[in-house]
């Protein structure tokens, strides 16, 4: 084969698919502008976190990209659908394809943990319940949980099993695309340590494309490919962490190596936040 057939034979190098586009969005309430002009893509297989101060509309931003706010102005695209425009069959394959853990779990109360987690596959398949209940099983194995857990009601778990719970849910149907809302909220460090671990393992393991919104630097530094930073109304750098240590932007600098930034970004703090982790 010559070089030049080779080369003709050789797949192209493509850019990275996006799984969410988001182009000029105008987000109000009222007479006040939470976004204006913001532009964010989240490519397949990233996991991004995303980062601003109180009232940077970042959950504004996550209800609108999974349907649940309207958008004033601008585009928003999931797995190539713009929700402007979507039918009623894409709405349920967007449904199918992703999953969301909510900041408390937003887990049914009046479920156990195993009814929970295969609530999706009971709203969105056909499959004999005796299966479903084998599936729901594999996902709450594969978050942590344990076999004696899956008949307890979420008021009889702790915030990290909730939480773990609520991954195992969001996992249910084998989604490409997992939202996280402020995961590691209210969980000790330790307890935070071991959900960022299982996270970026079951991103690997799976091959998910993750939005997570988080205050936690240490998640950032962790499990982050790249960081998205809303101020100013918009995205302002989305870049890894690495790179937002050097930039020049005021909350950038203050965020990432103010008092509290520079104890979290210490040479080895991701490493030594992780170590807990096999002894949770």
């Amino acid at each position: 084969m010559t070089d030049a057939t080779a080369a003709a034979a050789a797949p192209e190098d493509k850019p990275a698919e996006n799984l969410i586009e988001v182009r000029g969005l105008l987000s109000q309430f009222g007479d006040r502008t939470i976004h204006e002009n913001l532009d964010l893509d989240l490519k397949r297989g990233e996991v991004l976190g995303v980062v601003g101060g109180s009232g940077a509309g970042k959950t504004v931003l996550l209800n609108t990209i999974i349907g649940l706010k309207e958008p004033e102005g601008g585009s928003v695209k999931v797995l190539g659908y713009d929700r402007a425009t979507l039918t009623d069959d894409q709405a349920a394959d967007i449904e199918k394809r992703t999953g969301i853990l909510f900041q408390q779990g937003a887990l049914f109360s009046s479920l156990t943990v195993l009814e929970n987690v295969a609530a999706p596959l009971v709203e969105h398949t056909k499959l004999p319940k005796s299966v479903m209940y084998e599936l729901a099983e594999l996902k709450i194995a594969m978050v942590g949980l344990k076999p004696e857990h899956h008949h307890l009601k979420p008021a009889e778990l702790s915030g990290g099993m909730k939480k773990r719970a609520g991954l195992a849910r969001a996992l249910a149907l084998d989604p490409e695309l997992v939202f996280l809302d402020e995961p590691t909220a209210g969980l000790d460090p330790i307890g935070a340590a071991a959900f960022d671990e299982l996270i970026r393992q079951l991103a690997d393991d799976l091959g998910l494309s993750v939005f997570m919104i988080t205050h936690d630097l240490d998640s950032l530094y962790a499990i982050c490919d790249e960081v998205a930073v809303l101020a100013d109304k918009r995205v302002v750098e989305k870049a890894t962490v690495q790179e937002l240590e050097r930039s020049d932007h005021p909350w950038i600098k203050e965020y990432f190596l103010g008092p509290r930034g520079r104890a979290a970004h210490g040479s080895d703090r991701a490493s030594a936040r992780s170590e807990p982790e096999m002894s949770k």
